[in-house]
C-alpha cells in the first residue's frame, strides 16, 4: 500500500541523441517508410517538400522524456515528442505546479498546467508536454499500487487485445496476423488528375493484394480538401474501403459535416491532431465522425483521454486511440467503447514488427500474430516498462545551461540599460555552451 504523505521531489527530463527511439514516431533513420515514401501530407502542394516528410521538418522537435520521483524514491518515466523545447516547458513553467505536490492527485495537476498555460498553449505542444507529463504520474501511481495502469482506470475488458496495422504494405499486414491495414495516401490535390488517377490505382492494387473482405483503411493526414475527397470516396467505392482517416484539416469542422452529407453511409475518422476534451467536444456533437483517434501522448495524457472517451460513449462513437504503444494499450483494454488499438509499423520496409518506441525500453510489449495478451504482458505495476540502461538520454539540464532569466527587470533598469547596451558587443555565453550546441544538433 502506498503511504498516506506523498510529495513530488524530483522533476527531471531528457532528451535522446540520435534518431530511432522515444516517443517521436518520425525521428527515424533515412529510408524509412514513415519519412521517405509518398505520402500526402499538408506540405504537398509544394513540390520540393513532396519527396520526404523530413524536408518540412515533421521530425524537428525529436523525443523527449519525464521523470518524476516521489517522496518514498518511486519514480514514474514517459516519453512523447517535444525535444529541447519540451525540457524547458518543463523546467521554466510546469514544475513549479509538480513540485511538493501529491503525485496522485493527477486531475488536480493536469488543470493547474492546462489552465495555467491557456494564454500560450490550448494544443500543440504545450499540451504535448503535459501529456508527457501526465503519463509519468500515470506510471508512477501504478507503481505506488503495485498496480497496471489499466487496472487504475476500471480494470480488464477482454484477454486479448487486437490490432490493425499501419503502414505502407497490408498484405504483409494481413500476414502477420493483424485484423485491419492502413496505408498512407501518397498524393495530394496539387498533384492534379494524374495524381488523383496514381491514389485510385493504388488502393486498388492493395485493396486486390489482400482480398476483398480484408480491412483496408486510408490515411489522409490532413491533406485534402472537401471537393478532391469527395471526388476520390465517390471513385472508390467499389473497393470497400473501411475508412477514410484525416482527410481535412482539424479545424474544418464544417468541412467534415459536407463530407458526412456527400457519403452518409462512409466511415470518416479523425482526431490524431486533436487536443484536450474541448477540442473534441465539437466532433462528438456534430456526429459527423465515426471513430475518433487520439494521441494520448499528445491529447493531453490519461486524464484527458479518460474525459474524452466518456462524452464519446454517451454518443457510442468509439475511441481507438492513434500509435502510442503501451500508453494506449493500458486505456484500450480498459474501455468497452475501443474495439481494437493501432499498431504503427516501425520497420523500415513495415514487414516485420518491431517496439513503437525502438530501443528505449528493454521489454516493451508489441503484438504477436496481431494480438498480445493482456495479463501476460501487460500486468506488471505501471505501463510496466523498463529504461534501456543503454538508452540515449542526454539530461534537459544541460540543455538549459545557461538557464534562460526568469523574469523581466523593471522597466525603469530597463530603460537605464538601453544606451550601454546598444553600444556593447554581446559575447557568447562562457562554459560547457559549445558542448550543449552540439548535443542539441544531434538530436
Amino acid at each position: 500500500m502506498a503511504p498516506k504523505a506523498l510529495r513530488i521531489t524530483e522533476v527531471r527530463t531528457f532528451v535522446i541523441e540520435g534518431v530511432g527511439s522515444g516517443g517521436d514516431y518520425h525521428n527515424v533513420k533515412g529510408g524509412h517508410w514513415l519519412i521517405d515514401s509518398p505520402i500526402s501530407t499538408p506540405m504537398s502542394g509544394w513540390e520540393k517538400y513532396r519527396s520526404s516528410r523530413t524536408s518540412w521538418g515533421i521530425n524537428v522537435l525529436g523525443s523527449f522524456c519525464v521523470e518524476i520521483e516521489s517522496s518514498d524514491g518511486t519514480k514514474g518515466f514517459a516519453t512523447g515528442f517535444g525535444g529541447p523545447p519540451a525540457c524547458w516547458l518543463v523546467k521554466q513553467h510546469f514544475e513549479r505546479f509538480l513540485l511538493g505536490a501529491d503525485p496522485r492527485n493527477t486531475n488536480s495537476l493536469f488543470e493547474q498546467m492546462y489552465r495555467a498555460s491557456m494564454f500560450y498553449g490550448r494544443k500543440g505542444l504545450p499540451v504535448a508536454v503535459i501529456s508527457v507529463i501526465d503519463l509519468a504520474l500515470w506510471d508512477l501511481k501504478g507503481k505506488l499500487w503495485n498496480e497496471p495502469v489499466y487496472r487504475l482506470l476500471g480494470g480488464t475488458t477482454r484477454e486479448r487485445l487486437h490490432f490493425y496495422c499501419t503502414g505502407p504494405e497490408p498484405a504483409a499486414s494481413q500476414q502477420m496476423g493483424f485484423i485491419g491495414a492502413k496505408v498512407p495516401l501518397p498524393y495530394g490535390p496539387d498533384e492534379g488528375q494524374p495524381g488523383l488517377k496514381k491514389n485510385i490505382d493504388f488502393l486498388r492494387k492493395h485493396r486486390e493484394s489482400v482480398g476483398p473482405d480484408f480491412p483496408l483503411r486510408v490515411d489522409c493526414y490532413m491533406s485534402l480538401n472537401v471537393p478532391y475527397t469527395i471526388q476520390l470516396v465517390k471513385a472508390c467505392e467499389d473497393l470497400n474501403l473501411d475508412w477514410w482517416e484525416e482527410c481535412l484539416s482539424p479545424d474544418d469542422w464544417d468541412g467534415f459535416e459536407q463530407l458526412k452529407h456527400a457519403h452518409p453511409t462512409v466511415k470518416f475518422t479523425t482526431g490524431e491532431h486533436e487536443y484536450t476534451r474541448y477540442g473534441f467536444r465539437k466532433l462528438i456533437e456534430g456526429r459527423n465522425i465515426d471513430i475518433l483517434q487520439p494521441d494520448v501522448m499528445w491529447v493531453g495524457g490519461m486524464t484527458e483521454l479518460q474525459r474524452i472517451s466518456a462524452m464519446a460513449s454517451a454518443y457510442d462513437i468509439p475511441v481507438v486511440p492513434h500509435a502510442s504503444g503501451p500508453y494506449s494499450y493500458h486505456f484500450v483494454v480498459s474501455q468497452l467503447n475501443s474495439p481494437f488499438q493501432e499498431y504503427l509499423a516501425n520497420s523500415p520496409d513495415a514487414k516485420s514488427i518491431l517496439p513503437v518506441f525502438g530501443d528505449l525500453f528493454i521489454n516493451e510489449p508489441i503484438p504477436t500474430k496481431g494480438y498480445l495478451d493482456v495479463e501476460e504482458q501487460l500486468d506488471k505495476p505501471g505501463f510496466g516498462l523498463e529504461l534501456n540502461p543503454a538508452a540515449r538520454l542526454v539530461s534537459g539540464d544541460r540543455l538549459l545551461n545557461p538557464s534562460p532569466q526568469i523574469g523581466l527587470e523593471p522597466a525603469e533598469q530597463q530603460e537605464g540599460k538601453a544606451a550601454t547596451t546598444s553600444e556593447e558587443t554581446l559575447e557568447p555565453p562562457k562554459g560547457d555552451g559549445g558542448a550543449t550546441a552540439s548535443i542539441i544538433g544531434g538530436v
